[in-house]
């Protein structure tokens, strides 16, 4: 929330979220939030929610009345950024975190929170989605906590409880944890890819669509000086930093 804040601030910022810097500005927390690196870390962060957005924006156009369901979105503001009056928005976390959620946060009619995990995945079985009814999962930041093993059993999990769906995910890949990674604003993740997108063809053979999305695609200035150092090393473009995967089952 706090990289989102300082983004939307920002005057060539890549995302505007006014919900999460309203709750940061009165934070007395906020002091501490400062680390080494921040401006790029803010940025990647900021470009990673930017295109989960658009993908969960483009969908919402084709599906009005679909089903949303984020995993792991900590105190994340997607659902009013997002919100188009028709859609039903879960929001699946641990309770440390719903708690803040319901301090900081509105509830509405279509939003709901329910507690679990990417790990934990009891909450599957409490969920009331219609089948068949239009649905996408979004989790842009808790895989980044999990081991390869543990993202393929929660590939597997989903696609039995949902046999049509899509997905938003964010993987990371396998040079994220180099000197050229860090200076990119990655952070020390539990797993590394070196081609994300095969690796969600490995877990899931009978997706219809797997599309990868690097933050460096992102056409801002900012990105600018690393997309020409990359230039030269295109097939290292979606290893230094977590990508974005759409996912159609």
């Amino acid at each position: 929330m706090w990289l989102r804040s300082r983004e939307s601030l920002t005057d060539d910022g890549v995302i505007y979220d006014p919900v999460a810097a309203a709750a940061c500005q009165g934070c007395v927390l906020q002091p501490e939030c400062d680390w080494h690196n921040l401006d790029q870390t803010q940025l990647l962060y900021a470009t990673l929610t930017s295109q989960c957005d658009a993908i969960v924006k483009q969908f919402l156009a084709q599906h009005p009345t679909a089903w949303i369901i984020n995993v792991g979105g900590g105190l994340d503001t997607r659902f009013y950024r997002l919100d188009n009056g028709r859609c039903r928005w879960l929001e699946v976390d641990v309770d440390e975190t719903l708690l803040w959620r319901e301090r900081l946060f509105h509830t509405s009619e279509r939003f709901r929170m329910v507690q679990g995990s990417v790990k934990q995945l009891d909450w599957l079985d409490q969920l009331a989605v219609p089948a068949g009814h239009p649905t996408m999962l979004i989790c842009d930041q808790a895989l980044l906590e999990c081991s390869n093993r543990e993202i393929s059993a929660f590939c597997h999990h989903i696609s039995r409880h949902f046999p049509q769906m899509e997905a938003c995910l964010v993987l990371a890949g396998d040079k994220c944890h180099t000197r050229m990674g860090q200076k990119l604003g990655c952070e020390q993740y539990q797993h590394g890819f070196a081609d994300p997108r095969m690796a969600i063809v490995n877990a899931l053979p009978w997706a219809c669509r797997v599309e990868e999305k690097s933050p460096l695609d992102k056409p801002c200035p900012r990105w600018r000086l690393w997309q020409r150092a990359l230039a030269a090393m295109p097939r290292y473009r979606l290893r230094f930093t977590p990508v974005v995967l759409h996912i159609e089952l």
